[in-house]
């Protein structure tokens, strides 16, 4: 069984374990998960309430799929990544979790990377401090200092479900270093910048291996979950890392990507690499070990299914998802001269931590409608993604050939196909999502897969997307104004 904690919903899969065949998916809440902003630029969700959501979904995906409760045989775990649960001794939130698209810790992580340096931090850290989450829990120690000294461990999201069904807190190397805890040039938790925020290192958890046995699942969690106690919990990653995982994203030069509420292009490297700027990010991918390296890196764009649930929500209130794609495709490639700028979900770090907003340009209230605005948003969001990985070209990665889930964004033919008329490169699109992905995971750690080979049975490929050379000059043009805006923007 897979679980993925989104910041939207939890999604939960059942795997045939001998075949790899996936049984069924369910997901809660049916409408998205709230999330709180008491200010601008913040972001906060309840823990508790992903607890009870992944209940729920439990619950659901065996009305789908009616399952014995010994048929278990394990448990993953993929989790919206950067994330900071804060937990007191009784192991319970202190307050709401600081989520992946807060930007209030912007400022102090600007400083750690000004203060000790910019070359020593990308030596050590691969990243400017910049909003990951330990510089959210320096907001933390600053603005809310008696919240701080209740603090007995910090969390990330998937930590804490893993903690709600086992009981026991723990992270893994990947996750440390996806909140910036992590030393690579030391191979040990990032003391000097702890030191710098003035961080307790006992705030961090015993460390656990990405695939391996994390903890075994306790009666209460048993009981509501429906499953015997004792399971074992054997695998949780960061939701990216993960999705690569999911679609067998392994191997230096191999590549995938994401278009769910945030949209990510992620290469796999041997190699330690940085940009300068920090404006992507690398990390620790989960097949990582010191003698053969595996490192993820990591381009995100905060605004992407966001974007096209805020423009459902508001001007296609009645149309289902397919049926916006469907008006989006009657649309020719530039949207009647309207350029879409989908930077309205937080500091985007591939603007070096700015957050100027989202932007729709060329309205014009005579000859445009809520088509020729979905087909503009469409766009706008595989062109952030394209000047995304303009910049990990430096670093090694090369778009080729491209994985990714037939999910979310990539359920739209029009956004597949801009894409890979843009990139040049063919996209393949496979069964699976961030939940199965789990669950392969699960199976690899306890060892019912012997191989990273075995735990991709069932996994098929149900869609190709190939560049349309006739199509590829026309948007490439379209891009080059598009950032041209982007680039006044910006400044």
């Amino acid at each position: 069984m897979g679980y993925d904690i989104g910041s939207s919903s939890i999604k939960a899969a059942l795997l045939e374990a001998d075949s790899g065949k996936p049984l069924a998916l369910a997901f809660s809440p049916a409408s998205e998960m709230p999330i709180q902003a008491p200010e601008s630029g913040f972001a906060e969700q309840d823990p508790e309430r992903w607890w009870k959501e992944l209940v729920q979904a439990t619950a659901l995906l065996r009305k789908k799929f009616p399952f014995a409760k010994d048929e278990i045989g394990a448990i993953g775990i993929s989790y919206q990544m950067h994330g900071l649960v804060c937990i007191g001794k009784n192991l319970k939130p202190l307050r709401p979790a600081i989520i992946w698209c807060d930007s209030r810790a912007v400022e102090y992580g600007k400083n750690a990377f000004d203060q000790l340096g910019h070359s020593f931090c990308l030596e050590h850290f691969l990243n400017s401090p910049g909003n990951f989450t330990a510089a959210k829990l320096k907001w933390v120690k600053e603005n809310e200092p008696a919240v701080y000294e209740k603090i007995f461990r910090v969390l990330l999201p998937g930590d804490y479900i893993a903690l709600k069904l086992t009981g026991e807190p723990f992270t893994t190397v990947s996750g440390l270093s996806e909140g910036i805890f992590w030393d690579y040039k030391e191979n040990t938790v990032a003391k000097s910048l702890l030191s710098f925020y003035g961080i307790d290192p006992g705030l961090l958890t015993p460390v656990v291996p990405c695939f391996g046995n994390q903890g075994r699942l306790e009666k209460s969690a048993a009981e509501l979950l429906g499953i015997v106690t004792g399971v074992p919990v054997c695998y949780r990653a960061g939701d990216q890392p993960n999705n690569a995982f999911s679609l067998n994203v392994l191997e230096p030069g191999e590549i995938a990507a994401t278009a769910g509420t945030s949209a990510v292009v992620y290469g796999v490297s041997e190699r330690a690499a940085y940009d300068a700027e920090s404006r992507v990010n690398s990390f620790i991918h989960v097949n990582h070990r010191p003698e053969s390296p595996r490192y993820g890196i990591l381009m995100c764009l905060n605004g992407a299914g966001i974007l096209n649930s805020w423009l459902r929500k508001h001007f296609f209130a009645s149309a289902s998802y397919s049926e916006m794609n469907a008006g989006a495709a009657k649309v020719k490639p530039g949207a009647d001269g309207i350029f879409c700028y989908p930077f309205g979900n937080g500091a985007e770090r591939i603007l070096e931590n700015k957050n100027p907003g989202a932007f729709i340009q060329g309205i014009d209230f005579n000859r445009h409608d809520k088509n020729q605005l979905a087909r503009a948003a469409q766009e706008g969001i595989v062109f952030s993604m394209i000047y995304g990985t303009e910049i990990m070209q430096p670093m090694g990665v090369r778009l080729t050939r491209v994985r990714a889930g037939h999910a979310n964004m990539f359920l739209s033919n029009l956004f597949s196909q801009i894409f890979a008329n843009l990139s040049g490169c063919t996209v393949e699109l496979y069964n699976t999502e961030g939940a199965l992905g789990a669950a392969r995971g699960a199976g690899f750690g306890a060892n019912h897969y012997h191989s990273f080979k075995d735990c991709f049975r069932g996994m098929e490929i149900i869609h190709l997307v190939e560049p349309q050379t006739n199509e590829t000059k026309r948007i490439k043009e379209i891009y080059e104004k598009w950032k041209e805006g982007l680039f006044k923007i910006i400044k």
